[in-house]
């Protein structure tokens, strides 16, 4: 069996098979670790003044937000108002603040779309 990764995923061909785990194909389920991703690397650009407030929160609020359905629109909502005050702060431009920005709103769109899904079909899709 041909283990390479596929480039639409990320996954191999095996790893798509296994029905328990689909939700790695789902398109929102591969934006959040790339914006989990993108803000982990933010958090590394601020001043070490901001390590025990503003970065460790938005961390913290991104991992919330990767690992749990029912409470990452909040989780969302929290990386959403950190950002708000990193670009306050002066640490990011408005332009870059208005790219994370959008990528918020794009994976709050894609959230609240599943979440309908997951209530109206349960929790095997």
């Amino acid at each position: 069996m041909d283990d390479e990764l596929t480039e639409e995923t990320g996954m191999t061909d095996i790893n798509k098979k296994k029905s328990l785990f689909r939700f790695r194909e789902w398109p929102v389920y591969r934006d959040a670790k790339s914006f989990r991703k993108r803000i982990r690397e933010l958090s590394k650009r601020l001043p070490e003044s901001e390590r025990f407030l503003l970065r460790d929160q938005i961390c913290r609020a991104v991992v919330e937000f990767s690992k749990y359905l029912n409470t990452s629109e909040t989780s969302l909502e929290e990386v959403v108002c950190c950002l708000e005050l990193i670009m306050e702060d002066g640490h990011i431009t408005r332009g870059e603040f208005e790219e994370y920005y959008k990528e918020s709103e794009n994976l709050g769109a894609q959230l609240i779309a599943f979440s309908k899904r997951v209530r109206h079909e349960g929790t095997r899709l």
